[in-house]
């Protein structure tokens, strides 16, 4: 991904509307059009249809980068993790670049060896984000990452969020957090879902501990190549 990738029009794929606020405020600084698109609904098929399989919904998302890439975008960022996970066997039929929201996560996570807990709402996402995490961790010659990371699930949080009810969501969430950080003192926390962003910054200010996610890091990659 080069400056001029990030420079012009960024195409955003999000999962639900409440994801553009958060990557609008990423880019805040900077000179780039942002041009968003929401699709809620395949998620929610992913999760109640037994007979939506996972190349159906490959299928489904390759149809919407393609029609993406059709609107003039110099790069795309695609800011659900299940969509990336699903987007894996796309990119090979669309021409405009494609970034995945959780790669600098992944990279900062892989310099940064600590004992951690990766938190998620969405309990569809998890298979596919700790294979792509431990996949770059490979790559990048830190194999040892996967005995460092616990995996939690907070229950009953999606539904919350993709019903619009956001409040609730981060109530949920911001208890949640205060509750594992509490259970294992010295292990670090980490959110890897755009939507858990505000939830654990408030977590950060009431405790002064950092909590790693993937906005941050989005921001920290910004900065360098258009700061």
């Amino acid at each position: 991904m080069t400056v001029k990738d990030l420079k012009q029009r960024v195409g955003c794929l999000h999962a639900h509307h409440s994801n553009i606020a958060y990557v609008e405020r990423a880019f805040a600084s900077y000179e780039v059009e942002l041009v968003h698109f929401v699709e809620p609904g395949l998620m929610r098929r992913v999760s109640s249809d037994p007979h939506f399989s996972a190349d159906d919904a490959s299928r489904k998302v390759e149809e919407q980068l393609s029609w993406m890439s059709q609107s003039d975008l110099d790069v795309i960022l695609i800011t659900c993790t299940n969509y990336i996970a699903l987007a894996e066997k796309a990119q090979g039929a669309v021409s405009t670049p494609i970034v995945a929201l959780d790669e600098p996560f992944f990279h900062e996570m892989c310099d940064d060896l600590l004992p951690r807990t990766l938190v998620f709402t969405n309990p569809a996402t998890v298979e596919g984000t700790m294979k792509r995490l431990y996949h770059t961790a490979t790559l990048l010659g830190k194999p040892e990452l996967s005995s460092l990371i616990e995996v939690k699930v907070v229950e009953s949080a999606f539904e919350l969020i993709m019903q619009g009810r956001k409040d609730e969501y981060e109530e949920l969430l911001v208890r949640s957090l205060h509750e594992l950080r509490k259970a294992d003192p010295g292990r670090g926390l980490a959110v890897a879902q755009l939507s858990m962003v505000d939830a654990a910054l408030q977590v950060e200010l009431e405790t002064g501990q950092t909590i790693a996610n993937p906005l941050r890091s989005l921001a920290n990659l910004i900065k360098v190549l258009l700061g």
